[in-house]
């Protein structure tokens, strides 16, 4: 991948303990947190800061992802994170990721929908709202936009568990951080379901930002064709909808 250009932004992290579950392997969470890091890394770059952002009154919402795995991170693995800003469709931004091990072997893509919002007035902005000029970069693609989660009508979802936003999920703009939420859609499932699984594919889209206090009911689907549909919801608002896609570990 060619970053002579610096529009391709690349960061590495190691993968810690903390960060994998009981069956030491990377947990859900922690590879949309580095995903995250790499992107505000990016931005930052560009000459204007996740700090200097928040202080104009913006912020980044990310809509839709869709993340697909060939390997899943294990312990003392180092991951080299590329991202970069491939373009932009009226007021949305796509972000594509790269993500390989310390071989240089690919182990993750995934393809974003960001906006640029107005916090106080919850208000989409358009690109041009932000007061740095962004290069889009062409030289690389892993795919169109991704396509919005929307749970089929005739899916049963059932209640797996509730959950309150407390101190610990919030995020800089005082919403449950976007990784946080693969923690909820993991939690959804059984140890028995996970003890032989692995992640193939994951899919999410955010639909209303949750605050300190909301609580969200975590329905669940049985498995289908296309995976087990996860959302959270209140009594009026759905929060996300999500698809998780697992594959036979042993295979």
């Amino acid at each position: 991948m060619d970053n002579s250009s610096n529009l391709v932004w690349i960061e590495d992290f190691s993968v810690h303990a903390s960060d994998t579950d009981y069956r030491s392997q990377g947990k859900l969470s922690f590879i949309l947190d580095i995903m995250q890091c790499a992107a505000d890394f990016a931005v930052g770059n560009l000459g204007i800061s996740v700090e200097e952002i928040l202080n104009a009154g913006m912020g980044w919402m990310m809509i839709t992802l869709d993340l697909d795995f060939k390997r899943i991170p294990r312990p003392n693995d180092v991951l080299s994170v590329h991202t970069w800003s491939k373009g932009t469709r009226g007021a949305l931004w796509q972000r594509d990721y790269r993500i390989f091990d310390a071989d240089h072997i690919e182990i993750a893509t995934a393809r974003s929908i960001w906006a640029l919002v107005d916090i106080e007035k919850r208000k989409i902005l358009r690109p041009n709202a932000l007061p740095v000029q962004v290069k889009h970069y062409n030289g690389d693609s892993v795919g169109d936009m991704p396509v919005k989660v929307t749970i089929p009508s005739d899916i049963t979802m059932d209640e797996a568990y509730r959950y309150q936003v407390r101190y610990s999920g919030l995020d800089s703009n005082g919403h449950l951080n976007n990784a946080r939420y693969g923690d909820l859609c993991c939690d959804a499932l059984s140890l028995a379901e996970w003890d032989n699984a692995e992640f193939k594919r994951f899919r999410i889209t955010y639909l209303q930002e949750a605050k300190f206090g909301d609580e969200l009911t975590i329905l669940r689907s049985a498995l289908t064709d296309d995976g087990i549909f996860v959302r959270g919801q209140n009594s009026d608002i759905v929060f996300f909808e999500a698809c998780i896609e697992l594959k036979d570990a042993n295979k």
